[in-house]
């Protein structure tokens, strides 16, 4: 455990010497999370991913998809099947700048999928989007958890596929030709679920290291079971301007400062498909 503690906490030792560079070389770097701004991405790996239970890093690699965009790419996770018809849900973010509305989905196989947009622009002021495909191959659908809300201080598992990989502070390369490869897992808990939601569904704070790319991918709990889906990294760029409640007033300073440490995630409860 200290040592998958250790690469959980990498990014957040060479954050600072890392942003600079990324945020003026590489700018799409952030275009799949509106509020990105973790600079340092890891490699993954089966090693990795042999560190979690086997229950919940299998069911993670075959419900997670990664979704293709024109400039990047971000996540899904298949939530139902109606015969060879599969739907996806991502966030909205992930899809709104594709400009010819082709969404090629890639299963967790290595095959690739035309899907379609089947939900509104938005579910309501939701950042969420539902794309289907069809296939003839059977893909597992990924169980919702029938509790409402998951409990502070459960544990919580992160799927996605991040779009870069920087093995240091000079060096970085896009994950897009990797397909399937990019796939990561991470590890923590859930920390904070404040009574009045976010704007745009966000109300699941948990101390996972969400990175660009892992956009609309999958929040397991211990059971493999659905939860919430990414949407939000840690310590955003925008500061407090990016935490906004529905009622348009925004977070105590103290509130802020607990907040900007965590990843934000929309609850499986909140989506209606």
């Amino acid at each position: 455990m200290k040592q998958n503690n250790s690469i959980l906490n990498v990014s957040g030792k060479i954050l600072g010497a890392s942003l600079f560079f990324l945020t003026a070389l590489v700018p799409n770097a952030y275009s799949q999370t509106r509020v990105e701004n973790s600079a340092y991405y890891t490699k993954p790996s089966v090693v990795d991913l042999q560190q979690f239970p086997s229950l919940v890093s299998n069911i993670a690699q075959q419900v997670t998809v990664r979704i293709f965009t024109d400039n990047s790419a971000g996540s899904g996770v298949i939530i139902k099947r109606e015969g060879n018809t599969y739907t996806v849900v991502t966030n909205h973010h992930v899809i709104e700048n594709n400009s010819n509305k082709l969404y090629p989905v890639m299963s967790g196989d290595g095959i690739t999928h035309q899907a379609t947009l089947i939900s509104t622009p938005q579910i309501g002021n939701l950042d969420v989007a539902l794309l289907k495909f069809t296939s003839d191959r059977p893909y597992q659908v990924v169980e919702i958890a029938k509790t409402n809300q998951p409990l502070v201080g459960e544990t919580v598992f992160a799927a996605g596929f991040p779009n870069w990989y920087q093995p240091d502070s000079l060096q970085m390369s896009s994950t897009r030709a990797w397909g399937s490869r990019a796939f990561q897992l991470t590890l923590g808990s859930v920390e904070m679920l404040p009574s009045r939601t976010l704007s745009q569904g966000y109300q699941l704070g948990y101390t996972n290291d969400i990175k660009s790319g892992m956009s609309g991918g999958p929040i397991l709990n211990s059971k493999g079971q659905l939860i919430g889906i990414n949407g939000r990294s840690k310590y955003p760029i925008a500061g407090i301007r990016a935490f906004r409640f529905i009622d348009g007033s925004q977070p105590s300073i103290e509130q802020f400062k607990k907040m900007e440490s965590l990843s934000w995630g929309i609850p499986v409860s909140r989506i209606k498909n």
